[in-house]
């Protein structure tokens, strides 16, 4: 049947039902006298014949039959009634061609066919078919074209039911239609390439693209789109142009689909190319592109070309408003965020949902609690607070702004929630240490029926990485896994993190080194688990490898790298990293010029570490404790305290972690009535419980001026049980002022939590030896062999030219052990005539006192210190790490060396070549004794430091010989 008889057999039901009065209807003129009525029923139908789509199923022919004799019988026909059963038609016969009027008029065949549809009835009237004579007049050329292309609607029908699979998601299926079409057209390859794209295969998509004979502008617009929302900005623009090459023209559609795709700072100079190509073509004024081009400006950072443009577009809307509010917010212009939404407002434009998201990014990022509860109350009038979206950006606003029971109410009362909703409010509770609500809404989210791609595996990640808990940890791995979110970078990180926090290195680091997108939040990651897991070289050696991969550090990566060096008191590598830092413009960072602060003080250099923290354009709470940290491990107490009371002047609230440094500081100087006075200070006036560190501080005072009985005392008041720390400060002071008894009970708890660290063991060792109880001293060790305790052997190491040099004690197997051997031995002889004799209690064998003398003499400080005089230039600074504290011992030799060089300076050029002619030598370590000791002779001045528990991770001791 051709389409002229398709036509006329749908037409001629439709109009004996429309017009029941003359049953013999059939396409003739009709009379002048047909009502206004009739003429309106008509255009009524018509209308809905050409709204109805071809993808449509057949209805039953016996129920458009019964619904037609229901309506012949009716004798006042309804006109909705005669609608709907003309509606029906089109799904019955092969009439179906006739419904393609409603497909665009460009499409000659459609045009053919809609001319045959309305042929007989424009003579009615124009008003009724207003678009009618229009189509007649290509008639005549449509029948030609329809012979010329070999028209068939077969292929359309299959163009509408491959549309269809892809639409439910039946990717295969609709390659295989395609596949069997015996008769393909543009649109066919069109249709299946937009489903390649939009599953986010592009591969197969840019394939069946090239073989393309026939492209048009939409082929090429489809898949620029596809690479733009892919993110691989530049094979879209790469496109672009071999598009422009082939002399296709685009148009906005094009340039709107290849903007879409810059997000970032890196797209920048693609924006502007396309920019001057939309102003060449004439697209300027076209309102769609000049809207995208103002927000890829915005996501691209470059907000005063977002604002040029801004200014020189002469309309906008609220789109236009909208782009460049978000823009500002992002970069931290939240007061301009905030004058444009308020010239928004005087130009009459609604805000819409995206503009109060917006707008409570800014409100956030200024911190101002009333002025986002001010917006919140304008959404409600607005009749937009049932809106998810909008409500989801009150939740993160409440959330970030730590009014968590706000948050909770609101979530509580949302009449929609979806898996965005869950996300803010389980990251609110995470982000405040509030865990286990965070973990109770996970749970209850897993039974709402959401996309699981969509769940915070990250935040429940980071919530096990903080607890620690790997159990837990690796059972969300699991759904990540289950879920293909794993390869999701924001995930990836998070169990890269997960791991090395929970002490599984060797997971992480595979999970890493699988890792084909690994960004700076992967290494600093990695990074900083091996400092946490005491693998500080490792962490280093990261760090060169991840500056030779061209990864750009970040202020986080400083942070962990800069902890590394400070444990292996690098204070080269420290200043190589502070110069890198001073270039990539990081200093202006509070946290990582805290890090550097902190890095110089724990290698000794207090100084340096002033400077720092003088030189810091903004300075928070971290940074005022690292500083009073710094004078604290260095001996500076006084300095520490008055710092901590200009801290408070300046009105900056002090936290537990401040009065855990100024503790410290009164135990290290022994200062113990200021100790006691800041600690009931904390309660009193701070309002701030003390916790278990700060007890230990106190007891650490106690111990160290030899008020044991008070340290035990405190120890049975305090709140909490004593742990191993506690009980090791009194085991140790016992060791200092020879208390056996209470030596021996606090040997005992130790022993009962079952330790692997042989520090307890030693000491108690230590203290049998001293009182000459050998056999006790044996029965130690048998309970270390026994337990499988194993002590660390005592080594230092010194660090010249970059290059590490280890020693232990007594240790012969160098290469230049005959050159060391001789620098021991002339500075003894300079030392015994400066009155030095050897301690030998520090040597606890039971051996004659000869040969302690000589054990004494070739520790692994000593070997360190001799092997650098020997291969460091004059001038030039010397620093000694040690894996353990120093012996009392080697603290007064080395005191002794110092007056040398101040006494006889022409002597000590012949003994001690580094030694500058300033006389200057500058020891800083960190040991463990009573207090610290300052001895000044002069413009010498030697500063030993002394301290009952060590700041570095690795539980070291760093002496630092400056010439």
């Amino acid at each position: 049947m051709d389409p002229i008889s398709t036509v006329h057999s749908l037409c001629r039901p439709i109009c004996r039902v429309f017009i029941p009065q003359n049953p013999n209807f059939d396409f003739a003129p009709p009379s002048p006298t047909i009502n206004t009525r009739l003429r309106s029923q008509l255009k009524i139908s018509v209308s809905i014949l050409s709204q109805i789509f071809l993808d449509r199923a057949f209805s039953s022919p016996p129920q458009i039959l019964k619904e037609k004799r229901e309506r012949n019988s009716n004798p006042n026909p309804n006109p909705l009634g005669s609608n709907l059963l003309i509606s029906s038609f089109p799904r019955y016969l092969f009439a179906r061609s006739f419904l393609l009027v409603s497909l665009p008029s460009t499409s000659l065949p459609m045009t053919l066919l809609r001319a045959h549809a309305f042929y007989h009835f424009a003579p009615i009237t124009p008003a009724i078919f207003p678009k009618c004579h229009r189509h007649l007049s290509l008639l005549q050329h449509g029948d030609a074209q329809m012979i010329k292309t070999g028209f068939n609607p077969n292929t359309y029908r299959s163009n509408h039911l491959m549309e269809s699979l892809l639409q439910r998601g039946e990717l295969s299926q609709a390659r295989q239609l395609f596949d069997e079409m015996p008769h393909r057209n543009t649109i066919s390859t069109n249709t299946l390439i937009s489903g390649f794209v939009k599953s986010g295969n592009l591969s197969d998509a840019r394939q069946m693209f090239d073989r393309m004979t026939d492209r048009n502008m939409v082929s090429w617009t489809i898949l620029i789109g596809g690479y733009a929302q892919s993110k691989r900005t530049h094979e879209a623009f790469k496109l672009f142009s071999e598009m422009r090459s082939a002399g296709a023209k685009p148009d906005h559609v094009t340039y709107v689909s290849l903007l879409s795709g810059y997000v970032d700072e890196e797209s920048l100079n693609l924006v502007i190319q396309v920019h001057a190509h939309v102003v060449k073509l004439g697209f300027g004024s076209t309102f769609l592109v000049s809207n995208t081009l103002v927000d890829s400006y915005c996501k691209c950072r470059s907000l005063n070309a977002a604002c040029q443009l801004f200014e020189e577009m002469p309309e906008r809307d609220c789109v236009t408003f909208n782009a460049l509010i978000t823009g500002h917010a992002k970069d931290g212009s939240c007061e301009n965020s905030m004058r444009l939404f308020l010239e928004m407002q005087s130009f009459g434009l609604k805000p819409s949902e995206f503009t109060f998201a917006a707008v409570l990014s800014a409100s956030t990022g200024l911190g101002v609690l009333g002025l986002g509860q001010q917006i919140h109350g304008l959404v409600i009038k607005s009749h937009l607070g049932w809106n998810v979206f909008v409500s989801n950006a009150l939740l993160d606003f409440y959330s970030k702004c730590d009014c968590l029971t706000e948050a909770r109410r609101l979530f509580d009362g949302m009449p929609e929630l979806d898996c965005v909703s869950y996300n803010v409010i389980i990251t609110g509770y995470a982000w405040n240490g509030q865990s286990k609500e965070s973990l109770d809404l996970f749970r209850e989210l897993q039974f709402k029926g959401f996309d699981r791609k969509q769940y915070p595996f990250s935040i429940v990640l980071n919530i096990a990485a903080a607890m620690p808990n790997l159990e837990m940890g690796r059972q969300i791995h699991a759904q990540a896994i289950l879920t293909s979110t794993e390869s999701d970078i924001l995930v990836g990180n998070s169990l890269i993190d997960m791991y090395a926090k929970c002490g599984s290195m060797e997971t992480a680091e595979m999970i890493f080194r699988n890792r084909m997108d690994r960004n700076s939040v992967s290494w600093t990651a990695m990074i900083t688990g091996h400092v946490q897991s005491g693998s500080h070289e490792e962490a280093v050696k990261l760090f060169s490898e991840m500056y030779r991969a061209n990864v750009k550090s970040d202020q986080a990566t400083f942070s962990s790298v800069l902890r590394a060096l400070a444990s292996l008191a690098l204070i080269g590598l420290g200043k190589q990293l502070h110069s890198y830092i001073i270039r990539l413009g990081y200093m202006a960072n509070v946290f990582a010029g805290s890090a550097l602060l902190d890095m110089y003080a724990k290698c000794g250099c207090i100084k340096e570490a002033m400077q720092a923290f003088d030189e810091m354009p903004d300075r928070n709470l971290v940074s005022w404790n690292a500083m009073i940290a710094a004078y604290s491990q260095n001996g500076h107490a006084n300095a520490a305290i008055r710092l901590f009371e200009d801290m408070l002047e300046c009105g900056m609230p002090a936290d537990s972690v401040t009065f855990l440094n100024v503790l410290s500081a009164c135990s290290h100087g022994g200062l113990v009535a200021e100790g006691f006075r800041y600690f009931d200070s904390m309660t009193k006036l701070f309002k701030i419980n003390p916790k278990r560190e700060h007890y230990a501080c106190m007891v650490d005072v106690l111990g160290r001026m030899g008020r044991l009985d008070e340290a035990e005392k405190l120890i049975a008041e305090m709140p909490f049980e004593p742990d191993c720390i506690m009980w090791s400060s009194i085991l140790n002071s016992c060791r200092i002022h020879g208390n056996q008894e209470l030596g021996q009970r606090a040997a005992d708890q130790l022993f009962k939590m079952e330790l692997k660290d042989a520090a307890p063991y030693v000491i108690m060792s230590n203290i049998y030896a001293a009182a000459g109880r050998w056999e006790d001293v044996g029965k130690v060790k048998k309970a270390m062999k026994d337990r499988g305790v194993k002590k660390e052997p005592a080594s230092s190491w010194v660090e010249i030219k970059e290059k590490i040099y280890s020693f232990s004690a007594n240790d012969d197997f160098y290469l230049q052990w005959d050159e060391i051997r001789r620098m021991i031995d002339m500075l003894s002889d300079q030392m015994e005539k400066e009155g030095y004799t050897p301690d030998t209690s520090c040597t606890l064998h039971n051996v004659e006192e000869e040969t302690k003398a000589e054990l004494l003499r070739y520790h692994s400080e000593r070997l360190a210190i001799a092997f650098a005089l020997i291969h460091t230039a004059p001038e030039s600074p010397i620093r000694i790490m040690k894996n353990l504290r120093a012996c009392t011992d080697c603290h007064a030799a080395i005191k002794i060396i110092s007056k040398i060089v101040g006494s006889d300076r022409a002597a000590a050029e012949g003994i001690l070549r580094s030694i500058s002619s300033a006389g200057r030598l500058q020891l800083k370590g960190i040991i463990r004794e009573r207090f610290w000791v300052e001895h000044l002779n002069g413009n010498e001045e030697i500063r030993i430091t002394k301290s009952n528990w060590c700041h570095c991770t690795l539980n070291s001791c760093v002496h630092y010989m400056v010439s």
